[in-house]
């Protein structure tokens, strides 16, 4: 791990000098302050591009969710390898320069690390204010490392869990502190119990779109356990997390308020995302590519027709462009985008897939047809109705794909899905005659660690999970 990105944590936006980090300085430089309330230590978790990044460039390549164009195919091997399903291509030796995903998760969970380790005995500050902040670093802590789990990990499968290994586990702001890469059991088991400390104390309305609530704690334990492939505590949790939040956003209403310029052809107005800090479907907000925070991508043609007809969400987030010998949908929305947090229509969705297989299938598909109303344009709208476990898993998976592009979920629930092996997803192609898939079986599925990780990973080893 390399120092200077735990140092970024130590040293954050305000010039302050962390005495729990390591002593660099005895006193404080001029102009600096040593932390020492509460109010300090909380306006770290405010510090939203350093902390609250989740940057899934390489997941959303590989789904073909963001579309890549011909010249940066060609200038950048590693997109390329993934947008292209290469699977002789060296994705380790690709990988020479750092990786925000990686570097940028650790930085943060140094952050958190330093609240949990000093909040409890802050100044000006009572014990059950300190514990609200100790325990939103907690959940934040656990969300870093889920992401992590899930991206250059194997998915949890519980046959294999206590036996391969996830990802470094650092639970010290030190930059000396010891790290070890422990199993992805291990890690699975250190996150749940993060949340299950932080649930008692976690407020039931947010400070800001940044602090995780009790909804928040819910939804992203509901999260957890499905991943985990445990239904029954995955439904327990969305029905938690939906009674403190259950609110959807009329994606309906925003199509017909803008309905003259989304249908204008050749018109790319970009309008503002509601998808933003105050979006009602947010139960906590967290930034996603950190190149594109004010944009998002735009998506292959291949990618826009596994949308439903008639959906205002992606009608009024996408448009057919073309230029030069390129066609794909151009994006159309600007402003924030809740891609790293967590939102109601993934609670939602959750408590769909696990009423589903516990075979209440009729129960299921209310909740999926109560998140489509809201997306689906009434001339196109149909319930979706059927006794069919299977047909109805695979419309409650189409739905949350489409829903939450450009986050992790659907990479990770692809990987949850393939190691199952019941309902495995895989992808197929055709580009300048030539067709190419991605099998269910792929290595591809889990990203290589960057190289300067492995090379340098701090006081600790660092082995790769994936051979290329």
């Amino acid at each position: 791990m390399k120092n200077i990105y735990k140092k970024i944590a130590c040293l954050l936006a305000l010039g302050v000098t962390f005495a729990s980090c390591e002593n660099y300085l005895d006193d404080a430089p001029k102009g600096s302050k040593i932390p020492t309330t509460l109010a300090d230590y909380e306006a770290f978790l405010r510090d939203e591009y350093t902390n609250h990044r989740v940057d899934i460039t390489g997941a959303s390549q590989l789904l073909n969710d963001q579309y890549v164009t011909v010249a940066s195919l060609a200038s950048n091997r590693l997109y390329n390898a993934n947008y292209m399903w290469d699977e002789n291509a060296d994705r380790i030796a690709l990988k020479v320069s750092d990786e925000t995903m990686y570097y940028s998760s650790y930085a943060g969970i140094s952050t958190f690390n330093l609240i949990i380790e000093n909040a409890l005995s802050t100044t000006n500050a009572t014990e059950a204010e300190q514990r609200v902040v100790w325990a939103e670093a907690k959940v934040l802590r656990a969300m870093n490392y889920f992401n992590l789990v899930n991206f250059y990990a194997d998915t949890y499968d519980a046959s294999t869990a206590s036996t391969k290994l996830s990802v470094p586990l650092i639970t010290s702001a030190n930059i000396n502190a010891p790290n070890k890469q422990v199993t992805i059991q291990e890690m699975y088991d250190f996150i749940l119990n993060d949340v299950k400390e932080a649930l008692p104390y976690l407020p039931k309305v947010s400070q800001t779109a940044l602090h995780p609530n009790l909804g928040a704690g819910y939804a992203f334990y509901s999260r957890v356990y499905l991943q985990m492939n445990n239904y029954t505590e995955a439904l327990k949790y969305a029905d938690l997390a939906l009674a403190e939040n259950n609110k959807l956003y009329d994606w309906i209403a925003f199509y017909n308020a803008n309905k003259t310029l989304i249908e204008t052809p050749a018109n790319y107005t970009t309008f503002t995302s509601p998808m933003g800090f105050n979006y009602v479907e947010n139960y906590t907000y967290r930034h996603g590519t950190y190149n594109s925070l004010t944009t998002e991508n735009s998506i292959p043609v291949e990618r826009a027709a596994r949308f439903e007809s008639g959906d205002a969400r992606f009608l009024s987030r996408w448009k057919i462009y073309t230029v030069g010998a390129e066609t794909y949908y151009r994006r159309t929305l600007s402003g924030a985008f809740n891609f790293g947090g967590i939102t109601t229509v993934e609670v939602y969705l959750i408590k769909a897939e696990c009423l589903a297989r516990a075979n209440q299938i009729s129960d299921a598909l209310a909740v999926l047809n109560t998140v489509r109303k809201t997306r689906i344009l009434p001339a196109s709208y149909q319930d979706i109705s059927t006794t069919d476990k299977a047909i109805a898993l695979k419309a409650i998976f189409r739905t949350k794909n489409n829903e939450l592009t450009n986050t992790l979920i659907p990479f990770a629930d692809a990987r949850r899905l393939n190691a199952e092996g019941v309902y495995p997803v895989s992808f197929s192609k055709v580009a300048n005659g030539t067709t190419y898939t991605l099998s269910s079986t792929s290595h591809m599925w889990t990203m290589p660690f960057p190289q300067g990780a492995v090379k340098n990973p701090g006081n600790g080893t660092l082995t790769q999970n994936v051979e290329k």
